[in-house]
């Protein structure tokens, strides 16, 4: 298993860019989390394969139809024990 952080930046709030987030990665069977931040940007942790994280990744690039992702920074991050994909404060 691998981890991974990602920090997205451009539109990425009051799109329901963290819901749609969390149902893709549901859909891959990733677990971890993601969260608004004060910035404007949303931050993510995911976890599982990396064929599935690659996907993932493809997807957060893209996002819903109403966001405008500009930038997505990723970083590795040490194996973590996450049960499901949730919306965190």
């Amino acid at each position: 298993m691998v981890c991974r952080r990602y920090v997205v930046q451009g539109l990425v709030q009051g799109v329901f860019y963290r819901a749609t987030a969390q149902q893709t990665a549901q859909r891959l069977g990733l677990t971890g989390w993601v969260r608004n931040r004060d910035d404007g940007a949303v931050e993510l942790i995911a976890c599982g394969e990396p064929a599935k994280l690659d996907k993932f990744e493809h997807w957060l690039r893209q996002g819903p139809p109403r966001s405008k992702v500009e930038a997505v920074m990723v970083n590795e991050e040490a194996p973590q024990a996450f049960t499901g994909f949730e919306v965190v404060p």
